[in-house]
């Protein structure tokens, strides 16, 4: 995943604004000093009105538009899974895996990206709202990868069947495992073998959709 891995218009949820003008401009600012907030100090030291203070909008603007700091995070994960970079088509399937490994260890190694990322991770074992943005960040950004493997499926790379969303998963998993519970090099070294081992795994058929039969 950049992993910031550093693009869609919802209901009146608290968070959501429409885009332009003014509005883009405050919802941008909010956004930006949310996440320095998370970077900076984590999850349990964000406050609206600290970070309308440092957003430079007032705090009711902030209160009224997002209500709760989990609604805040939820928005900054979508934005940042709306602005991440789009995948990366080399024409195989190994290319491809190692561009999208690459992508998410310069993002877990960004200086703010990193400490952000571990923030909002760490909040979401134990606030449910953030939970579920974390999870349609990462179902955003997977499925903006998946094509990649269908294509190496038609190329004949890979089994027919491969669950394409899974060996996107395997890519970034030891990564993730690595900024969370290591003290190991996140380098790109680490991005390639995780690729490497996606992709060798994909290819022996370790991610073909086992279909139920009645």
């Amino acid at each position: 995943m950049s992993a910031g891995e550093s693009e869609p218009e919802q209901g009146p949820e608290p968070g959501t604004v429409r885009p332009g003008g003014r509005t883009a401009r405050v919802r941008a600012a909010v956004l930006q000093a949310a996440g320095d907030v998370l970077a900076e100090q984590g999850f349990a030291h964000l406050d609206l009105g600290d970070v309308a203070r440092r957003a430079q909008v007032g705090r009711t603007t902030v209160y009224r538009r997002w209500g709760t700091v989990t609604a805040l995070v939820a928005d900054l994960l979508q934005d940042m899974a709306e602005q991440s970079l789009p995948r990366t088509e080399t024409g195989s399937l190994l290319g491809d895996l190692r561009a999208n490994a690459r992508l998410v260890q310069r993002t877990l190694t960004d200086a703010r990206q990193g400490p952000l990322f571990k923030a909002v991770i760490a909040a979401a074992t134990w606030d449910a709202r953030t939970a579920e943005a974390l999870h349609r960040f990462y179902d955003t950004r997977v499925a903006e990868w998946a094509p990649c493997v269908r294509q190496a499926a038609d190329r004949g790379e890979v089994p027919e069947d491969t669950d394409a969303h899974e060996v996107v998963r395997a890519v970034s998993a030891p990564l993730y495992y690595r900024l969370l519970t290591s003290d190991a090099p996140l380098d790109r070294a680490a991005a390639d073998r995780a690729a490497e081992a996606a992709a060798a795994a994909a290819r022996a058929g370790a991610y073909v959709q086992h279909r139920t039969h009645t």
